[in-house]
């Protein structure tokens, strides 16, 4: 089949059987790849499995543009049932693992049962080998992917790898590739309960295109259109934490767990100018990318020592103004821990947030959280209890399964603190400023996040006239947000499915030049409406798998504190968003351009 390698890999761990699948034309025409291929691969799953069990099966998925040669095309998608929410757990990752699968001839991986002791699965192309990994656990994520190299004896080998974090279980545990990470809702966990340490790709049998020349012709055009978008420059130059301070301007940026609406000379020290400023030393790109936002940071000495992959924003957020932390350094070693051990960011720097404000109103004390002082702002504490988070050591146990399970154990009403949607801590942008964010995270079928449809975009000035919306959206008013949020949905579902970084739509790519290259990959001829229909479907597969879970429409919704609070001060204060007017939107898509 165009487009396709047309062949998908099923692995069952416990018995050690590889089996090789075609993939069926009619499921790629439907659900294109990534999400939607993860989707449609665990919608027989029997839902009331346990999350760690050998019955729950892992899918990771690339789509038709995968390794292609085009820029922002090197992503990759994986799921499951999620060990930390409880529904529908997925995760997306860039680098070079995925186009490595996809040149080995792969589009997807479906991974059932356990093995009885620790392995990883080694793929050059239609060799596929379940091999020991027992020298390998134990060991983190840098250190397991330079071990495999050097086994291997291959530089340019691929591995996507999991740390002690997901060793030991940890419901936000990330599978790592690259210095990227697949990183929310625990699928390190769930390779962790399959004695999965790694999966190793080298692929040589390249990209098969319906008509490469055409998509070289048409990659010439766009590629100017990337190289004149001013966004380009910008996250080049500082990174995704360059937006650090315009964020906070609107209010944007969470503070002290969600409860101050500004604090400026804090964020401004864990921003990207000061990280360009001061520990900032190389960047780095993913496959074929043609902006090169990845930071690489070195603090060289004293007690936040380390060197490797900086922060993104999001991460800045959580473990700065988050945790009223303005050293960058601490985020940068935090940052470092996480993704040595393999744990999420967001909600590692959340369920710090969430301790915090228990030891501040007295829930917890020194004596509960192994002696550390948890008070705000205190760095060596932030940073030690990453660690032991990573470990499952002490405290760090406590927390090492996110906040709703913290707080499970914690009681006294701390579940108060915690920022949870459908049970995934939220990402660092706050709907009393967007408030199209605020329906947004409430019907992601994952849980809160700001990937699957970073709709306040649109409300920061950046159009989108393919869809029908060419004007800026207040971004307080809700007249509009539904209709909105709906539609821009399903179109972050056709790029997570063709797979397509996100930040595409900030060089100004558009729906009609995604339909292009999908016909040229794949000989379809296929329109932008076409695959806003995909997309549809995807998000409707997804609710259907979560109200089989029994999460309804009474789960879409927010913490209390971000629906009845607003801030005293800052960008965004006195505001509140009026959710439920905008779940009862009735949605017509506009005419597209």
């Amino acid at each position: 089949m165009q487009g396709y390698a047309g062949k998908m890999l099923r692995i069952d761990l416990s018995d050690r059987r590889i089996e090789t699948l075609d993939t069926d034309p009619d499921l790629a025409r439907q659900y294109l790849g990534g999400s939607g291929f993860c989707t449609a691969l665990l919608k027989d799953l029997d839902w009331n499995v346990d999350p760690l069990s050998p019955q729950n099966r892992l899918v990771i998925a690339v789509g038709p543009l995968t390794g292609a040669p085009a820029t922002f095309c090197s992503r990759y998608v994986a799921a499951a049932k999620s060990p930390l929410t409880g529904g529908l757990g997925e995760a997306h990752a860039s680098g070079f693992w995925g186009p490595e699968l996809k040149h080995a001839g792969w589009d997807a991986i479906i991974l059932d049962g356990a093995a009885g002791s620790p392995v990883y699965v080694a793929i050059e192309d239609d060799r596929v080998e379940i091999r020991d990994a027992a020298d390998l656990w134990g060991r983190d994520n840098l250190e397991t992917e330079a071990a495999l190299r050097e086994k291997h004896q291959d530089k340019r080998l691929r591995a996507m790898t999991i740390g002690p974090a997901g060793e030991k279980l940890s419901h936000m545990a990330i599978i790592a590739n690259d210095h990227r990470a697949a990183a929310r809702t625990g699928m390190g966990a769930v390779m962790g309960s399959k004695k999965l340490k790694a999966i190793t790709v080298r692929g040589t049998v390249g990209y098969n295109m319906a008509d490469m020349d055409g998509f070289k012709q048409l990659m010439k055009k766009l590629n100017q259109t990337v190289k004149k978008a001013p966004a380009r420059e910008a996250l080049h130059k500082f990174g995704t934490d360059g937006g650090m301070m315009a964020f906070h301007d609107f209010g944007d940026v969470p503070i002290k767990n969600w409860t101050k609406g500004a604090w400026s000379e804090g964020a401004e020290k864990v921003s990207g100018p000061a990280m360009a400023e001061t520990i900032l030393t190389d960047t780095y790109a993913c496959r074929s990318c043609m902006v090169g936002c990845g930071r690489v940071v070195e603090v060289k000495e004293g007690l936040y020592k380390m060197s490797g992959a900086g922060p993104e924003y999001e991460t800045a957020a959580a473990f700065g103004p988050l945790l009223m932390n303005d050293n960058l350094e601490v985020v940068a070693k935090a940052n470092d821990i996480c993704n040595r051990y393999g744990l999420d960011t967001i909600s590692t720097g959340s369920v710090i947030g969430f301790a915090m404000e228990c030891y501040e109103k007295g829930l917890l004390s020194a004596s509960d959280t192994d002696g550390l002082e948890l008070n705000w702002g205190n760095g060596e504490a932030v940073v030690e209890l990453a660690r032991k988070i990573g470990e499952r050591e002490g405290f760090g146990a406590i927390l090492a399964d996110g906040c709703k399970q913290a707080a499970e154990k914690i009681g006294q009403g701390s579940e108060e603190f915690c920022m949870l949607v459908k049970n995934l801590e939220l990402p660092m942008h706050d709907p009393r400023a967007f408030a199209s964010w605020a329906v947004s995270y409430a019907t992601v079928p994952r849980g809160g996040c700001h990937i699957y449809a970073p709709t306040f975009w649109l409300e920061r000035g950046l159009p989108f006239a393919d869809l029908g919306y060419g004007e800026q959206l207040d971004r307080f008013t809700t007249e509009g947000k539904g209709d909105w949020v709906k539609v821009f949905q399903d179109y972050c579902e056709v790029l997570e499915s063709l797979v397509v970084c996100k930040f595409s739509l900030y060089a100004n790519l558009r729906g009609p030049d995604f339909a292009d290259m999908v016909r040229l990959a794949t000989g379809w001829d296929v329109q932008l409406e076409e695959l806003l229909r995909i997309g549809e479907r995807i998000i409707n597969l997804k609710r259907l798998i979560l109200n089989r879970l029994g999460i309804t429409r009474k789960d879409d919704t927010l913490p209390e504190r971000l629906l009845k609070v607003p801030h005293a001060e800052g960008g965004a204060e006195g505001k509140l968003p009026d959710l439920d007017t905008m779940l009862a939107d009735q949605v017509v898509r506009p005419a597209l351009a």
